[in-house]
């Protein structure tokens, strides 16, 4: 068994214990185990709506959260592994609840006689 941030390098024999190596950059082990290879660190695709809020170290893999204009859509420990972009409302509908980190934007659609270009935390009326 070797410890977080290392993998078995050889392991026992009837002579000798088992031997231990770091893991190598890029890649991680968060616990104490008896695994021969190190995981990769996860990457934070921007592309994806992702970037890096904690990087990766040899015992804990990288922590990725949403951009500004993205929300979590799957979570795995404390990590985003999957964003989209917030729902952006259309005309004719208001802004009920903005979007967060982990939540979209939820759109209402304005009653008779009102109207909102999107934008609007409410429908407006309309003027005679």
């Amino acid at each position: 068994m070797c410890a977080a941030g290392n993998r078995v390098y050889s392991h026992c024999t009837e002579d000798s214990s088992t031997t231990c190596a770091p893991c190598p950059k890029f890649t991680h082990i968060d616990e104490p185990s008896g695994l021969t290879k190190c995981f990769d660190c996860t990457v934070c695709d921007e592309s994806q709506g992702l970037r890096v809020n904690k990087a990766c170290t040899r015992t804990s893999d990288t922590v990725c959260e949403t951009l500004e204009q993205f929300y979590c859509t799957e979570r795995y420990k404390d990590s985003c592994r999957n964003a989209a972009k917030h729902s952006e409302c259309s005309a004719g509908q208001y802004i009920k609840q903005a979007g967060t980190p982990s939540t979209d934007t939820v759109c209402v659609d304005c009653e008779a006689d009102t109207y909102s270009n999107g934008s609007f935390s409410s429908c407006l009326p309309h003027t005679q």
